[in-house]
C-alpha cells in the first residue's frame, strides 16, 4: 500500500519509558524541580525536549538550554539502554526490509542517539535511513525530520506512497504538514482520543494489527 515507512522511535519501535522519564527528573532535580512521580512525566515522550520544559514547566529559553543540557548529562550514559523494543517489531522490519518498500526512522530524538539506540538492538539493517534531529538546530521537530528524511530517501513528490507511524500528536502533525499520510498506534505513549483529535488517517491498536495492515493481510 506505501513504498516509503516511516516510523517514530520512542513508543512506536522501543518502549523508551524508563530511560527518559530517569532523563528527565535528572535535570529537573538539578534544576530545583525535584519529581515525586515520574509518571507525570510522560508527555515528554516524543515532542522536543525544550518543548516539553517551556509547555510543562513554563521554563524560559534559557531554563530550557539547561533542562536540555541536564538531561543529556544522564541519558546518553545510562538512559539511553533503559529502554527495549516492542514485541514483534524486530520481525515487522525484517519482513518489511525484506519487500519493495524503503524502511526509515524518522524522530525527534537526536540522531545520533537514534543510530545507536539501532545499533543496540540489532535492528540497524533494517532500516533504509535513520533520520533524527540534531544538535546545531537545523534539524528540531518531527516535521523538520520528516522533510529532510523525504528528500534523502527519494521520496519527494511521491508523498502519496508514504505513510508515517507514531504515537503521538506531532506524528501526525510534522505528517500532515508536508503531506503524509499518519498510522496512529496505540500500544505507545499516546491515545486514541488523541489520535482523532488531531485526524490520524488510521487508528492501530497492537504490534499485530500494525503488521497485518502494512503487510496487506
Amino acid at each position: 500500500m506505501y513504498k516509503y515507512i516511516f516510523f517514530d522511535l520512542d513508543g512506536t519501535v522501543t518502549a523508551s519509558e524508563e530511560g527518559i522519564l530517569n532523563s528527565v527528573a535528572y535535570a529537573l532535580e538539578k534544576l530545583g524541580h525535584p519529581v515525586e512521580d515520574k509518571k507525570t512525566l510522560l508527555p515528554f515522550i516524543g515532542p522536543p525536549l525544550a518543548d516539553s520544559f517551556r509547555e510543562f514547566y513554563g521554563f524560559d529559553e534559557k531554563k530550557c538550554a539547561l533542562g536540555v543540557k541536564y538531561y543529556r548529562e544522564y541519558y546518553p550514559e545510562k538512559g539511553i539502554f533503559e529502554n527495549e523494543v516492542y514485541d514483534g517489531i524486530p520481525e515487522l522490519l525484517k519482513k518489511l526490509s525484506e519487500t519493495d518498500s524503503k524502511v526509515i526512522m524518522a524522530t525527534s530524538k537526536p540522531e545520533v542517539f537514534a543510530k545507536r539506540i539501532a545499533e543496540h538492538f540489532d535492528i540497524e539493517q533494517y532500516f533504509d535511513l535513520i533520520a533524527g534531529s540534531t544538535f546545531d538546530s537545523s534539524r528540531i521537530g518531527k516535521t523538520d525530520v520528516l522533510r529532510y528524511a523525504v528528500e534523502e530517501i527519494g521520496a519527494a513528490g511521491k508523498l502519496d506512497e508514504c505513510l508515517m507511524i507514531g504515537d503521538r500528536k506531532h506524528d501526525v502533525i510534522g505528517a500532515h504538514e508536508i503531506g503524509m499520510k499518519c498510522a496512529y498506534v496505540l500500544f505507545g505513549y499516546g491515545s486514541r482520543d488523541e489520535a482523532v483529535e488531531f485526524g490520524a488517517e488510521y487508528i492501530i491498536d497492537t504490534v499485530g494489527s500494525l503488521g497485518e495492515f502494512l503487510m496487506g493481510a
